[in-house]
């Protein structure tokens, strides 16, 4: 990949987490110095990685279902690489849970993470960002094609569609663009063994024919916070294989 990113620095929120991994990898193979943020995952690991590359990197631990917590990840970001250029807000919890019986206590839990987690965030880069600036949430295909049992992670992750332009139409004027990457089923170790049938019915149905990799995900955000994108705000760009495309009639 070509140095898009060089000189910039750029925050990835769950970068201990599979596709949080594959997005700090992919914006350090693109030039950027990385904050990398985790809760309780192995960071060092991911750090690691990121130098084995040649990259720039720290990792930086946060709640972000605390809203303090989420600005003082961002300042401390911005204070690591004497600026701050791009904000991936990676980070999200996936339970399964019915509806039906669904406690409002774990609605909470998954909406505090994986949305109110990326509005704290997004409010506090618009402190530091400069024009320039870009915000990337990763929210998800099921934003817009809800599965059973993610009622709560499929709430969260529409209303981050709808978050990210809202904040692009604000934070537009100053020259701060916000968008999202929607995945769909992204590989990991075990998937197949753990879930054959989804797995087959995906390979089958997406007309690209495999399961998403992180750094699919990742090529996408590195793009949007790049200037190749520099005219692109409050959009969302499907990373999918083209599994939406498909009629369901």
């Amino acid at each position: 990949m070509t140095a898009l990113l060089a000189g910039t620095v750029a925050l990835v929120t769950g970068a201990s987490g599979l596709i949080g991994r594959g997005i700090a990898l992919r914006f350090a193979e693109a030039g950027a110095a990385v904050v990398a943020h985790g809760h309780r995952g192995d960071l060092d690991h991911v750090v690691a990685e990121i130098a084995a590359v040649g990259g720039r990197a720290t990792g930086l631990r946060a709640d972000l279902s605390d809203e303090a917590a989420c600005h003082r990840l961002v300042r401390a970001a911005a204070e690591w690489g004497g600026r701050l250029d791009a904000v991936v807000n990676n980070a999200g919890v996936q339970p399964v849970q019915d509806l039906a019986g669904m406690t409002a206590a774990q609605w909470r839990a998954v909406v505090d993470v994986n949305l109110t987690g990326a509005f704290s965030c997004t409010q506090a880069a618009a402190e530091v960002l400069g024009e320039g600036g870009s915000v990337t949430h990763v929210a998800s295909i099921e934003g817009t094609h809800p599965a059973a049992g993610h009622a709560h992670y499929s709430a969260s992750k529409a209303a981050l569609l709808m978050h990210a332009r809202s904040a692009a139409l604000e934070y537009g004027p100053r020259g701060i663009r916000v968008n999202t990457v929607s995945p769909g089923l992204i590989d990991r170790p075990g998937l197949a063994e753990d879930w054959p049938d989804g797995v087959d019915r995906w390979t089958r149905a997406a007309p690209l024919g495999r399961l998403g990799r992180p750094g699919d995900v990742g090529d996408a955000c590195v793009f949007l916070a790049s200037p190749m994108a520099s005219w692109i705000t409050g959009n969302d760009l499907v990373v999918d294989g083209g599994i939406t495309a498909r009629p369901t009639w």
